[in-house]
């Protein structure tokens, strides 16, 4: 078993707490998870920004998350692609969750 340490900043958390909860460690689970299957599917999300960005002084919550061999494999034949890190990439793979979620959302006041 191997262990990709998910650095969640203050964004993150706060979206994760309004949409999934308070269990942050399930939630970026449940994100690896999707992540994860739309590289094998070919859907292949979206990549991390290419240009240069700062680094956050945001207060980061570092998780410290166990993976199957098959993630860990797809993560990080993923991060070699993206020339990144396994852990930045899981970080990317919460926020294109949370956008997902959000976008799934009805517009405040439609009707359902």
């Amino acid at each position: 078993m191997r262990h990709v340490k998910v650095p969640i900043g203050t964004f993150a958390c706060n979206g994760i707490e309004a949409d999934l909860g308070a269990d942050i460690p399930a939630a970026v689970r449940a994100a690896l998870a999707d992540f994860t299957q739309r590289l094998e599917s070919g859907r292949t999300p979206i990549d991390l920004p290419r240009a240069s960005v700062p680094v956050s002084r945001e207060p980061v919550t570092v998780l410290d998350l166990p993976v199957d061999a098959r993630t860990w494999q797809l993560l990080q034949r993923e991060a070699r692609r993206q020339n990144t890190t396994v852990g930045r990439l899981a970080a990317h793979s919460v926020l294109v969750y949370l956008a997902e979620l959000d976008r799934l959302k009805p517009p405040s006041g439609a009707r359902t």
